[in-house]
């Protein structure tokens, strides 16, 4: 038995394979341990904190890597696909639909409906996976927090390098050297 409108499979947990024709309507879709997770188109404001973050990677960013926005695949398990705002990751890491591993960066530009998701879920998912950097931005404040994984395995967890508001500089050498100023992400 399937859902119509997604022709999902329904009384199983779903697997990456399942998202195969799953529609390109503006919402995005991730899986956790086998549930499906549907987002909606993100507002303006988000939209644009997001462009002006990728431009300010891209122009960054090592030639060995690269900026990636979404909806762009990450595949950490077989029923686990996320779709960060903005993800970093080495060239030989990517292929030409998703990223079989953690990226070296991962960014969310929270929303109302995403705001707890990926702040608890997504972001502990991305701990376990190994990504090395996670960062959040609020465009009501505006604010950036960036966190570094510190440790290995089971005992790696994230750790905050800082959190800045409004005109204040976040000024990061790592993943490379990188400097963000919130309220320009929301600025004209």
């Amino acid at each position: 038995m399937t859902t119509d409108a997604l022709l999902l499979p329904v009384g199983r947990p779903l697997v990456v394979e399942d998202l195969a024709d799953y529609p390109d309507d503006g919402r995005r879709y991730e899986l956790i341990d086998g549930v499906l997770l549907v987002s909606p188109s993100p507002r303006r404001l988000h939209q644009r904190a997001v462009a002006q973050l990728y431009l300010l990677l891209a122009a960054a960013c090592p030639a060995d890597h690269e900026v990636l926005f979404a909806p762009y695949d990450v595949r950490l398990a077989d029923d686990t696909v996320l779709v960060p705002d903005l993800i970093v990751a080495r060239d030989a890491d990517l292929t030409d639909r998703w990223l079989p591993t953690a990226p070296l960066l991962a960014i969310e530009v929270l929303s109302p409906s995403t705001r707890a998701f990926d702040l608890l879920v997504k972001k502990d998912r991305l701990r376990r996976a190994g990504c090395a950097h996670y960062w959040v931005v609020d465009v009501d404040e505006p604010s950036v927090t960036a966190w570094r994984l510190v440790g290995h395995g089971e005992l790696a967890d994230y750790e905050t390098v800082a959190e800045v508001h409004g005109e204040a500089r976040l000024v990061l050498d790592r993943p490379f050297p990188i400097e963000v100023v919130p309220q320009r992400l929301v600025e004209r």
